[in-house]
């Protein structure tokens, strides 16, 4: 069966995040150079960092003793996500983070599913150490952090931004994490406000030197630099290129810096700071975030929220509000995705949709992007008496679970449904989806029992969906036709 959500099987973002809080293991002070020197905050303002200016108590700080368990973190609760909240219960952590991490979800209705899991507040999995699979580690908050890191690698930035903001900076790990997204999406300040206000977390040489110069003290940071070289405890290649963001001397010279070959969200931010930006395109998906600035050109706005969008990071109305933005400069590619929908969109506007949706339904498909679509229009397309439109609107609402699959669409197998696990029903759920995104590569028999298994868990709305756009796959294939 061909694949026309061809994507790239999930990577953790362990392998791109940089390491923000993982200086040297001597580096165990909070103190920065420059602290002493009251310097101006970002509005010119001295900093608010100063010594008291009475002997007066402060007023008593609470914090909520409920909440030491992120596992437990989420942005919306169970019912609203429209899962069990013991789905966790019965479950290895160590085991269920790993299959967080791993589990495919290709399919735009398992897209859907996988954020409303990994953003859901469940009742965090109780185990014992004899209860563990071999090697695994009891620590809390090891699932969380999957959770966290599976929403990067999608790039839902703001997702998992909600989730670590829930959870609290305190721990290094989720420091970490905030502060890269913060740096990811173009927020610099916020970054090193991040830092600036979390006592006790030490940050590597690198952000502590990117945040002073951020902040204006330039000499404390270039005091850093030469300090963290000549002790050793900054790589000669990443000392280059804090060289070129600090000296101005590096403002006129055609010197470029090659980039590393496991770009970090701090050094794709310097190259950006130093007039050498990198495409995002090679990149991680998250990093595509960046180029949905204004400041982007209209092709990078768009191929970015066309990547995210297949990502399942960014909605599809987003998506058609950036193809709407200007007219096309160009023809071909990209180019005639953004020509087809402007006049697509005037079609829906008078009402006759006989020349246009066939054109884009084409264009779009072609690029093995019909399901982007279907996402958009769906549900603003009218009937037509035209016969190739009406069948074309069949075909995109069934695939948004507007309506039955048309004729002439051969419907997935239908198994018996088989008893529902009495616990672990997050891992049953995990593999369930694993087997549905077999459908991709063309086993059909698998994809059926997966489908089966998500209703015995009462997933029936999402295996409806997925059952349909997997009958569906071969319309929309971009070798179709």
């Amino acid at each position: 069966m061909a694949q026309p959500l061809a994507a790239q099987q999930p990577l953790s973002a362990s392998d791109w995040l940089s390491g923000s809080v993982r200086g040297p293991q001597r580096e165990s002070s909070a103190w920065r150079p420059g602290d002493g020197s009251r310097r101006p905050d970002r509005k010119g303002q001295p900093s608010k960092r100063a010594v008291a200016e009475s002997g007066a108590v402060g007023p008593v700080q609470v914090t909520r003793l409920d909440q030491t368990n992120p596992d437990h973190t989420g942005t919306q609760s169970a019912r609203r996500a429209g899962l069990p909240p013991d789905l966790w219960q019965g479950s290895d952590p160590a085991a269920l983070a790993q299959q967080v991490l791993t589990t495919p979800a290709r399919l735009p209705a398992m897209q859907g599913l996988m954020r409303r899991i990994l953003t859901a507040q469940l009742t965090p999995p109780e185990w014992t150490p004899d209860q563990a699979t071999p090697g695994a580690r009891s620590t809390r908050g090891q699932l969380f952090l999957a959770r966290v890191d599976r929403l990067l690698d999608m790039g839902a930035l703001q997702p998992a931004q909600g989730l670590l903001a829930a959870a609290g900076p305190g721990e290094p790990e989720i420091f970490r994490r905030m502060f890269d997204i913060a740096l990811l999406e173009g927020d610099e300040s916020g970054a090193c406000a991040i830092m600036d206000n979390t006592p006790g977390i030490a940050p590597s040489f690198t952000a502590r030197i990117f945040c002073l110069a951020q902040t204006g003290d330039w000499a404390a940071a270039a005091v850093s630099l030469h300090g963290a070289e000549a002790l050793g405890l900054i790589d000669e290649r990443r000392a280059v290129l804090l060289t070129h963001f600090l000296d101005d001397a590096f403002v006129d010279s055609e010197q470029l810096l090659a980039p590393t070959d496991r770009m970090t969200p701090i050094e794709f931010r310097i190259h950006e700071a130093i007039g050498q930006p990198l495409p995002t395109t090679p990149l991680p998906v998250a990093f595509a975030q960046s180029d949905l600035r204004l400041s982007s050109g209209f092709k990078a706005r768009v191929e970015a929220a066309e990547r995210l969008v297949r990502a399942g990071a960014l909605s599809h109305q987003q998506l058609r509000s950036i193809y709407s933005e200007q007219r096309p400069a160009a023809s071909g590619g990209v180019w005639e995705r953004a020509g087809v929908m402007r006049t697509l969109e005037a079609a829906l506007a008078s009402g006759d949709l006989r020349q246009a949706l066939p054109r884009a339904f084409d264009e779009f498909r072609r690029a093995d992007m019909a399901d982007l679509l279907a996402g958009m229009v769906a549900q603003d397309l009218p009937e037509s008496k035209d016969e190739e439109t009406a069948r074309i609107t069949a075909l995109l609402q069934a695939w948004q679970g507007l309506r039955p699959l048309p004729e002439g669409v051969e419907p997935l197998e239908a198994l018996p449904v088989p008893d529902a696990p009495a616990t672990a029903k997050g891992e049953a759920l995990m593999t369930a989806m694993t087997d549905i995104d077999a459908a991709l590569e063309g086993d059909l028999a698998r994809a059926a029992r997966g489908v089966v298994m998500m209703r015995a868990l009462g997933l029936t709305q999402d295996a409806d969906l997925a059952a349909a756009q997997i009958a569906l796959l071969p319309e929309f294939s971009g070798e179709a036709g």
